[in-house]
């Protein structure tokens, strides 16, 4: 195969994960790094550079808007990133460390979380109980835009919700994925937050994780362009085409669809982890 059909080809697997991931609001990156492992027999390490500058690109241009529109709390947004890029650093430093064969079976378990998680209902909830103090001293409170005006919410435990986005961090490093899932527990569940500024505040902060992991990866030379401009350029296609047909898409279809895919990427990933074929 020559580097241009590998490169379209790499680029229309990228834009269906794109496209999917925007769909089902999860990002591209959690398909793009089997995609390119099992699919296209690339190296893991190559495929999570890969994928961490499709998150960068991706996240970007969709952080602006929900700023504007008023739901992304930049305060949390901007506190949390602390620790999700210590951890990001970290995570990065240990990927020269596990062995593939154990990146693989990690990236597994956190595919068949994720499919756990798409099949939970996303209650929108806004608590006015008393704030954290760290909430108080920080100004963490904030208000969100809704059909009734604006509601008010506070915010409950913080270190929580550092630790957690830690993890988040770490996970993002070691597997190219901009952890959305686990920020938008940390946020949702631990520190109470509705759910529409916990998903536009991830959001926010993904570009910047994915960020501080590739830095790392990009001095390693674990960053191929042959592989990475394609991937960028097929997931930022499809998430922005996503983005436009999400409003009359069908959401019980597009998660089962959706769980589909991660189960069956999960268990390859988790059989040849196993068997250390990766």
């Amino acid at each position: 195969m020559t580097l241009h059909l590998f490169a379209l080809f790499v680029a229309m697997g990228s834009f269906s994960a794109g496209l999917l991931g925007a769909l089902t609001g999860l990002g591209g990156g959690i398909v793009v790094v089997p995609m390119l492992t099992l699919l296209f027999h690339v190296d893991l390490r190559y495929a999570i550079g890969a994928s961490l500058v499709s998150v960068i690109a991706t996240s970007s241009g969709a952080a602006a808007a929900y700023v504007r529109e008023g739901y992304t709390n930049v305060r949390i947004g901007i506190l949390l990133e602390v620790g999700t890029t210590i951890g990001a650093l970290i995570g990065a430093a240990l990927s020269g460390i596990i062995p593939t064969s154990a990146l693989a079976v990690l990236f597994g378990i956190v595919l068949l979380y994720s499919a756990y998680r798409t099949f939970q209902g996303q209650s929108e909830h806004a608590t006015t109980a008393p704030p954290h103090p760290w909430a108080v001293r920080l100004r963490l409170n904030g208000d969100y835009p809704t059909p009734e005006g604006k509601r008010s919410y506070t915010v409950q435990r913080v270190p929580t919700g550092l630790t957690i986005m830690f993890l988040a961090g770490v996970l993002s490093a070691l597997l190219g994925i901009g952890s959305g899932v686990v920020k938008v527990l940390a946020m949702d569940r631990a520190m109470q937050l509705p759910f529409k500024v916990s998903t536009t505040t991830s959001n926010f902060m993904i570009g910047v994780t994915a960020a501080a992991s590739a830095g790392v990866y990009l001095h390693r030379g674990w960053i191929d362009p042959a592989i990475a401009f394609p991937v960028m350029l097929g997931v930022l296609a499809g998430a922005l085409l996503g983005a436009r047909i999400l409003g009359g898409a069908r959401t019980k279809s597009l998660r089962l669809l959706f769980v589909v895919v991660v189960v069956v990427l999960a268990s390859q990933m988790l059989y040849k982890g196993i068997m250390g074929r990766v």
